[in-house]
């Protein structure tokens, strides 16, 4: 499948869109897992777009970046994995950990230029407040949104419309003769959502809440392997009856996610049910020393 020229326009205005909608807008547009979603839906496999924007969003899930810090760029690498795996084949998993990985970490570079040329009109603003020219620092406060576009926007272009002979030479290889390196990736791209939740756990009062932790994981197993079961049995059951019919679904992550929102409730309450403690009184030390006789008195 060829990447169509009207394909490789709207994923290459969306990431230039979706930086700026991650430093000012606070749409959510700039997810990866929405990067995925939008990519899929122009490519054809919105399915195939929510898998890989997933991984990537559970992958950058305890990533943060505060001040002048650059953080990997998953919408990007999102963008592009989608776009190739649906174009050339590839498997989601391999395209997370070939592509999507490698792209989000060489974009930090540009992102780090982004920055240098937006001090550009940082600068003249500085100099425009001393003058008082208003309508100059809205002018050059919006043209500072150009390089943080053009940051996103041209490399994948370039990508999308340049590097689609070098991708497919290199699925080739992975999956001909370096086809144990392609398995490889493959498994890496499905191992990093979990490097993610690594990486959230780290940075979050685990110590302070294990008992929560523990209760979501028993739960969690425990309601998955009911769940399994009952799939296995009804499907064994539709095979030997012809007129049996019955749904039966996995485990709903949103019951999970309920639950565990529940219990987040629950103890913040306790929380704020606890009385503050009174400050002790302050007992005068001419109190305690009057009448007492000291050694050195005597």
């Amino acid at each position: 499948m060829e990447i169509h020229w009207w394909q490789i326009l709207l994923l290459s205005l969306y990431a230039g869109y979706q930086i700026l909608d991650e430093l000012q807008i606070y749409s959510s547009m700039s997810a990866p897992v929405f990067a995925g979603l939008f990519s899929g839906l122009v490519m054809g496999d919105i399915t195939t777009g929510l898998l890989i924007g997933g991984s990537m969003q559970l992958t950058v899930l305890g990533v943060g970046t505060f001040g002048g810090a650059s953080r990997i760029d998953a919408n990007s690498g999102t963008v592009l994995a989608t776009a190739f795996s649906v174009a050339l084949g590839m498997d989601p998993e391999q395209a997370i950990a070939a592509i999507a990985v490698p792209v989000a970490s060489l974009m930090i570079q540009l992102d780090i230029l982004a920055r240098f040329a937006n001090t550009y009109f940082a600068h003249r603003i500085d100099k425009l407040v001393e003058d008082m020219n208003y309508k100059a620092i809205e002018r050059n406060f919006l043209m500072g949104a150009i390089p943080w576009s053009f940051s996103r926007m041209i490399p994948v272009f370039l990508a999308l419309a340049f590097g689609g002979g070098l991708v497919e030479k290199v699925v080739a290889v992975l999956n001909g003769d370096l086809k144990w390196l392609g398995d490889g990736l493959s498994v890496a791209g499905a191992v990093l959502p979990a490097v993610g939740f690594a990486i959230l756990l780290r940075y979050l009062p685990v110590k302070k809440h294990f008992p929560y932790l523990i209760l979501g994981f028993t739960l969690t197993a425990l309601l998955g392997t009911v769940f399994t079961n009952m799939q296995v049995l009804g499907t064994g059951v539709a095979g030997v009856v012809k007129n049996f019919e019955g749904i039966f679904n996995s485990l709903p992550m949103l019951a999970i996610a309920l639950i565990g929102f529940a219990l987040a409730a629950i103890s913040y309450k306790n929380g704020q049910m606890i009385p503050n403690s009174p400050a002790p009184k302050e007992v005068a030390s001419n109190d305690l020393d009057e009448g007492e006789i000291e050694d050195d008195e005597i």
